[in-house]
């Protein structure tokens, strides 16, 4: 779908509010006449304003301003309600028809994340949303990619992009860099700085091997963190109960493979999304949940191939 996305505020400092509108181009009608141009018809939704302190205690925020990224937990089904199902995804109050063509995820998700990266040449960003629907499976994954005050090449479709092999082949090899880890309020709202290198190799077997190491700034513990995957289509199913989709335009996005058994397991869970724009360079957003669904801490990394 072709969007645009109206962002404006008021106020200032702790008192600023946000006031975003997002257009969406309907498809064309069966019914024009030939040779008739038809005007493009824009459907206009209103997001819930938010401020501050809304973004805080409902979406639980995790904010990068020096890079430009943020992560935003959907906390509640009210919270789906008011800003991503009448926003972006075309329902609202009123009793309106949904843009023609849009499928809707469910009426109640267990959990729904935003992840947001910019571009590290352009004034391009990625909006990527993870749905979880009530059984704690991947139900949907959305992705924006808007630029400001303009139009932008949108990426090749699932179907007509490269192979699924040209996807995963731009992500194997040694990656070096670092990660800034911000912990959420109700968990101590700390901050720290990790070098981390990163490993994903495909061994004789046709298995594919991940490993991340990090040490902290200043310390020499270092932590490392072993899978071992499969590869089916463009989906990678880790051992660990992890899995990527490969998207087009090098990106992927990661989540649990089944939500409800890492909860029942009483064990944490993460999401996250990376953007490979250059064939060396990446960005990652991590976000990290405890077993009741609030948000632990949210990491950004930026790495470099070695």
């Amino acid at each position: 779908m072709t969007t645009r996305l109206s962002a404006g505020s008021y106020g200032e400092d702790e008192l600023i509010s946000l006031i975003q509108t997002l257009y969406i181009k309907q498809a064309p009608s069966s019914t024009s006449f030939s040779g008739d141009e038809e005007e493009p018809e824009w459907a206009e939704y209103k997001i819930k304003e938010s401020n501050m302190f809304t973004v805080d205690k409902y979406q639980q925020i995790g904010f990068f301003p020096n890079e430009r990224a943020f992560a935003l937990r959907y906390q509640t089904a009210g919270m789906l309600e008011t800003v991503l199902r009448q926003g972006v995804l075309g329902e609202d109050d009123t009793g309106e028809e949904s843009p023609r063509n849009l499928k809707l995820p469910s009426t109640r998700p267990s959990i729904v994340c935003e992840n947001c990266l910019y571009s590290i040449n352009k004034d391009v960003r990625a909006r990527a949303f993870h749905i979880m629907d009530p059984r704690g499976l991947l139900e949907m994954l959305l992705i924006f990619l808007e630029e400001r005050g303009g139009v932008v090449d949108a990426p090749p479709s699932l179907v007509d992009s490269e192979d699924d092999m040209n996807r995963l082949l731009p992500f194997l090899g040694r990656w070096k860099g670092c990660s800034l880890t911000k912990r959420s309020g109700v968990y101590g709202a700390t901050m720290a700085e990790y070098d981390t290198v990163a490993l994903l190799e495909m061994d004789e077997n046709g298995q594919l091997i991940q490993e991340i190491s990090s040490t902290a700034k200043g310390s020499d513990v270092t932590t490392n963190v072993q899978w071992t995957g499969t590869v089916c289509g463009n989906l990678i199913t880790f051992d660990k109960g992890f899995q990527y989709t490969l998207l087009p335009g090098g990106m992927y996005m990661g989540c649990p493979s089944n939500l409800a058994k890492s909860v029942a397991e009483s064990k944490s869970f993460h999401l996250e999304f990376c953007w490979l724009e250059s064939s060396d360079k990446r960005q990652r957003l991590v976000r990290t949940f405890d077993i009741e669904g609030l948000a632990v801490s949210s990491t950004y990394s930026f790495e470099t191939k070695m």
